[in-house]
């Protein structure tokens, strides 16, 4: 089961993926949790960096390098 943080009735559907390309967004605001407050903007594929890279979920707000 996964439920969202801003207070959503009931239990949403997840997906699982199988990761294997890094994108880059921009968000115009993410709190301290890490939850995006607005919308996101695609900005572009980051085919420099690979999916090992990127830190997990939960591991911090670092950038990718680049």
């Amino acid at each position: 089961m996964f439920a969202s943080a801003w207070e959503r009735r009931g239990v949403l559907d997840i997906t699982l993926m199988r990761l294997e390309l890094v994108a880059e967004f921009s968000a115009e605001a993410v709190d301290h949790g890490g939850v995006v407050r607005h919308a996101l903007r695609f900005k572009r594929l980051r085919l420099d960096v690979t999916v090992d890279d990127v830190p997990g979920f939960g591991a911090g707000l670092a950038a990718a390098a680049g």
